[in-house]
C-alpha cells in the first residue's frame, strides 16, 4: 500500500474512533491506542514506523506549538512556582525515585522477570517516562469544567518538562554508556542547553511577532507561525540546544505578544482554529501510531517487571506532587489538597517517553527491554489512569458540571446575544438608508429569542445550586481583579506609583487570582464575613 493511501486510510480510521469515543463515552487518545493495538495485532495493513526522526521533525514541534501558543504567558508567571517546580527539580525528583524504586522492588519478582541492571540504566528508563502527556486529561478538564487553574497546570507543566525530560535523558545516556562526566559538568550542560533553546526561541518568536504586525493577510501570517513553531525547533536542534524550550518559548511569545498585537480578529480566529486543527490532526495520528509500534507478546513476556515499573513510575509522580504541594503549603502559589490526587493520577505517558527509548543506539545492552518496559508502562498508564481519571475527579468533586449548570450557561448566552442583535438594528435605524421591514422582522426576531431565553432562565431554580453560583462569583471575581491590574499598570505608568509600591501590589493581584482559582468557595466565604461583620459593626458618628 502506498504512503498517501495509508495516511489517508490513518485519518478515517482516527474520525472513526472518534465518533466511537463520544458515543461511547471514554478518551479519544484512549479509544485512539486500543485501536491501533488492535489493527497491529491484526496486521490488516503496515503503518508508518513511530521513529525518533519521525515525531522530532513532524509531530513534536506542532503539537508544542499549538499548546504555547494558547498558553498565557502572564498566568505561567504567576503560577510559576508550581509549575516551574513540577518541571524541572520536579522531574529529576521523579527520575530519581523510579530509578531506585524499581530497582528495589525488581528484586522481588520471580526468578525470570528478575532483571539486574546498573543504576545508571535505571536512570535512563525514569528519564524516558518523566515526560507527561495530558492531552486527554486536559480534554476532559475543559469539557466538564474543571477549575482553570488545575487545567493550566497539567497543561503548562507537560509543556516544560517535555524539554527537560529529553535534555536529562540525553545526559544519563551519557553516563549509562560509560563516558566520564561530573555532576558540575552535568549542571553546566543541562543549563546551557535549555538556556540556549529558550533564548533561540525568544529570538525567533520576537522576529515572527515583528513581521506579523508588518503585515496584514492572513494566510501569510498562518504561513509565519508554521516557521516559528517548526524553525524555531529545528535552529536549536542544530545548535545543539533543547527543540521543545525553544518552540514553547516561540509559541509564547507568538500567542501572547504577536497575536495580540499584529493580528486583527479575523486573523486571530482564522490561526487559532488552525492551529487547534492541527493539534488535532497530529495528537490522532500519534497516538493511532503508539497503538500500532506497541507489541503485547515481548510486553507480556515480561509483565512482571512491567508492572513493578509502572508502579514504580506512579509513586515517583506522588513523590513529586505531593512534596512540591508541602513546600509551597506557606506559599500564595499553595495547591489545594483535593488537586493533588488528580495530577500524580493525571500523569499519563505518551508517544515522547516510547520515541525516547527507540532512539537509544542499537548496541546499547539493555535496549531491548528499556523499550518494552517503557511502551509497558505508557500503555498502562493510558489504559488505567486515562479512564478512570474523569470519575475519580469527579468523586474528589475537582470536577462537577451538573446539566443545570450548563442549560444556565446557554440560555444566559441566548439573553446577550438578543441584546446585542437588539441594539445593533438601533443603531442601523440611526444611520439611515436602512429597509424599515426587514429591521422591524429582524427586531421582532431578537425580541421574541431574548424573552424565551429569560423564560428559560427563570423556570431553572438555581438558587441552592453551589456550583453555579461559585463559578459566577469565581468569573466576576476575575474581572473585577483585571481591571484591578490594568488601573495599576496605569499608575505606574504615569508615575503615580512608585516601582516598590508596584510590584507589591501587584504580587497582592496575582495571590488573589490563585486564590480564586484554587479556592472560590473560601474566599467567598472571606468576603460574606466581611460584609457581615461591617453591617454588625457600622462606624461610629
Amino acid at each position: 500500500m502506498i504512503p498517501e493511501t495509508v495516511i489517508l486510510l490513518l485519518f478515517v480510521i482516527a474520525s472513526l474512533l472518534s465518533v466511537l469515543a463520544n458515543r461511547f463515552h471514554i478518551p479519544y487518545t484512549v479509544a485512539l491506542v486500543l485501536g491501533g493495538l488492535v489493527l497491529g495485532t491484526v496486521h490488516l495493513f503496515q503503518a508508518p514506523v513511530l521513529t525518533h526522526d519521525l515525531v522530532f521533525t513532524l509531530f513534536l514541534p506542532g503539537l508544542i506549538f499549538e499548546s504555547a501558543y494558547h498558553l498565557s504567558s502572564s498566568a505561567m508567571w504567576r503560577d510559576r512556582l508550581a509549575i516551574f517546580g513540577l518541571a524541572v527539580p520536579g522531574v529529576l525528583l521523579s527520575m530519581v525515585v523510579t530509578a531506585f524504586v524499581l530497582l528495589w522492588s525488581s528484586r522481588y519478582l520471580p526468578d525470570l522477570s528478575r532483571v539486574i541492571m546498573p543504576v545508571s540504566v535505571a536512570l535512563v528508563f525514569g528519564a524516558a517516562v518523566a515526560a507527561t502527556d495530558p492531552i486527554s486529561v486536559v480534554s476532559i478538564f475543559r469539557k466538564l469544567q474543571a477549575p482553570s487553574r488545575l487545567t493550566f497546570m497539567v497543561e503548562s507543566e507537560s509543556l516544560l518538562n517535555d524539554g527537560t525530560a529529553i535534555v536529562f535523558f540525553t545526559l544519563f545516556l551519557t553516563l549509562a554508556e560509560g563516558k566520564a562526566i561530573s555532576v558540575p559538568a552535568l549542571a553546566i550542560q543541562f543549563f546551557a542547553v535549555v538556556g540556549g533553546g529558550a533564548l533561540a526561541g525568544m529570538v525567533i518568536g520576537w522576529l515572527s511577532s515583528e513581521v506579523i504586525k508588518r503585515v496584514h493577510d492572513g494566510m501569510v501570517e498562518i504561513t509565519i507561525t508554521i516557521l516559528a513553531a517548526y524553525g524555531s525547533f529545528l535552529t536549536a536542534m542544530q545548535l545543539g540546544y533543547s527543540g521543545v524550550i525553544s518552540t514553547v518559548v516561540a509559541g509564547l511569545i507568538c500567542g501572547n505578544y504577536g497575536a495580540k498585537r499584529g493580528m486583527t480578529a479575523s486573523v486571530k480566529m482564522a490561526v487559532n482554529t488552525f492551529w487547534e486543527y492541527i493539534g488535532f490532526a497530529l495528537n490522532s495520528l500519534i497516538f493511532l501510531l503508539v497503538g500500532f509500534t506497541i507489541h503485547l507478546p515481548g510486553l507480556l513476556s515480561i509483565w512482571p517487571l512491567i508492572l513493578a515499573a509502572y508502579v514504580a513510575v506512579t509513586i515517583a509522580r506522588a513523590a513529586v506532587i505531593y512534596g512540591m504541594s508541602g513546600l509551597l503549603s506557606r506559599t500564595r502559589a499553595r495547591i489545594p489538597a483535593t488537586w493533588n490526587f488528580v495530577l500524580v493520577w493525571g500523569g499519563i505517558r505518551g508517544a515522547l517517553s516510547m520515541v525516547l527509548a527507540l532512539s537509544l543506539p542499537y548496541d546499547f545492552p539493555y535496549r531491548t527491554l528499556l523499550i518494552n518496559l517503557v511502551f509497558g508502562v505508557v500503555l498502562l498508564t493510558i489504559l488505567i489512569q486515562g479512564l478512570s481519571i474523569s470519575p475519580l475527579a469527579s468523586a474528589l468533586k475537582v470536577l462537577g458540571r451538573s446539566q443545570d449548570s450548563q442549560e444556565v450557561e446557554v440560555q444566559r448566552m441566548r439573553v446577550i446575544l438578543a441584546q446585542t442583535g437588539s441594539h445593533e438594528i438601533g443603531r442601523l435605524r440611526q444611520g439611515g438608508l436602512r429597509n424599515e421591514r426587514a429591521l422591524d422582522v429582524l427586531a421582532t426576531y431578537y425580541q421574541q429569542e431574548q424573552e424565551a431565553a429569560e423564560k428559560k432562565l427563570a423556570g431553572l431554580d438555581t438558587r441552592d445550586d453551589t456550583h453555579i453560583l461559585q463559578r459566577d462569583f469565581s468569573r466576576l471575581y476575575r474581572h473585577l481583579l483585571l481591571k484591578e491590574k490594568q488601573k495599576i499598570l496605569d499608575a505606574r505608568t504615569e508615575g503615580l506609583l512608585s516601582e516598590a509600591s508596584y510590584d507589591q501590589m501587584l504580587a497582592d493581584i496575582d495571590a488573589s487570582f490563585l486564590e480564586i482559582e484554587s479556592q472560590p468557595e473560601a474566599v467567598m466565604e472571606r468576603l460574606s464575613a466581611t460584609q457581615r461583620s461591617v453591617k454588625n459593626d457600622p462606624p461610629s458618628a
